[in-house]
């Protein structure tokens, strides 16, 4: 691709991968050029903010019930998407607009441990009750179903007997912020 690419990244939560990916791409060829938020509450509005990302908060109705967020991409530009701890499904219409353009990542091993209501410290909880001793990260191509996309990317780490969801979690997270704006750059260029 020539000159800037344009990325969004949509998240809900604390924003951390998100902020992770900002930072990584800074200076480089790729620009996040916006976030959108389903979450008011969420954390990554102020670190966008601390960042000069530009936000754009959004409801489901704008989502699922209008083609407002696929014009707000389209009238920003924006050339990929990354889903960065966001937990709604991504409509046919979005997936349709940007086929195999975008990227998630799941805080497990995929298949396993994966689909609705598998996520975050729901996902570490359940790797730690069935007494798993490996967990890590995937990294997906997003469609039209829940962690069902064409995997790119894994790394594994250890379940530790002594883990908790908090100590996993650390490890996992680990994992995602070495990882994630590797693969995502890798990503971008393959399409060049």
């Amino acid at each position: 691709m020539k000159g800037v690419v344009r990325l969004a990244i949509f998240a809900s939560g604390s924003g951390s991968n998100a902020e992770n990916i900002v930072r990584y791409f800074n200076g480089k060829h790729v620009n996040v050029s916006m976030v959108f938020v389903n979450n008011p509450r969420a954390g990554v509005i102020s670190r966008m903010q601390h960042l000069n990302v530009a936000i754009y908060l959004f409801n489901k109705n704008m989502l699922y019930e209008t083609n407002e967020i696929l014009m707000a991409l389209k009238s920003n530009s924006i050339d990929f998407i990354v889903l960065a701890g966001f937990l709604w499904l991504i409509p046919s219409s979005i997936i349709d607009a940007y086929p195999q353009k975008i990227l998630n990542i799941h805080p497990a091993l995929l298949p396993r441990y994966g689909g609705k209501g598998m996520y975050g410290d729901k996902v570490h909880q359940q790797v730690i009750a069935n007494r798993e001793t490996v967990s890590g990260i995937t990294i997906h191509e997003v469609n039209q179903f829940y962690d069902k996309g064409r995997i790119l990317f894994q790394a594994t780490c250890p379940v530790l007997a002594t883990d908790t969801i908090e100590s996993l979690a650390n490890r996992i997270h680990t994992l995602e912020y070495y990882h994630f704006p590797l693969v995502i750059e890798s990503w971008i260029r393959s399409f060049e």
